[in-house]
């Protein structure tokens, strides 16, 4: 029996940080297997396939505030895109138990802030994947809004605090 076909969700969420370079902004979001380190309310990410941040690789990062079963929310993650130049990364979900059907995400920095590009710069969080029972879109956006400015304000914070006072 076929089932109808849903278009798929797209969205977009953005967080800007005034304090922070694109550079360094980079060498966090490339570390794939520790997104932990920002996340909020990922309790744990590692890596369970391949060298940390080479194509391929995969990661399975547990603790988010996503429904789920009462086992606990868990993905698996699989990057499939780099770009070191343009400071772009994409992956794709291959097993979860979050009701996420066919999920595939770009998170890319880039230079500037607002309107004018004032220093700083600016993390998009691309998304793609089948509606999700329970959910709409809306609410998908939303909850990605404020986990990006928390990951954000969470990785200006780190750069904040390691800036060394003799550079």
């Amino acid at each position: 029996m076929e089932q109808d076909a849903q278009p798929k969700w797209e969205g977009k969420v953005s967080a800007e940080l005034r304090k922070a370079t694109v550079d360094q902004i980079w060498l966090l979001l490339k570390d794939f297997f520790n997104i932990h380190k920002w996340f909020p309310n990922l309790s744990t990410c590692y890596g369970v396939h391949g060298s940390n941040g080479e194509l391929g690789c995969i990661r399975y990062g547990a603790g988010f505030a996503i429904p789920s079963d009462s086992t606990g929310n868990w993905a698996k993650e699989r990057l499939i895109a780099i770009d070191h130049v343009d400071r772009s990364l994409t992956y794709e979900m291959v097993d979860c138990n979050i009701g996420f059907e066919s999920y595939k995400a770009t998170m890319k920095v880039v230079p500037g802030v607002g309107v004018n590009d004032q220093g700083g710069c600016t993390i998009h969080w691309f998304f793609t994947v089948d509606p999700v029972e329970g959910w709409t879109l809306d609410d998908m956006v939303n909850q990605y809004q404020v986990s990006l400015q928390i990951m954000a304000n969470n990785m200006e914070d780190e750069i904040a605090n390691s800036v060394d006072p003799g550079s």
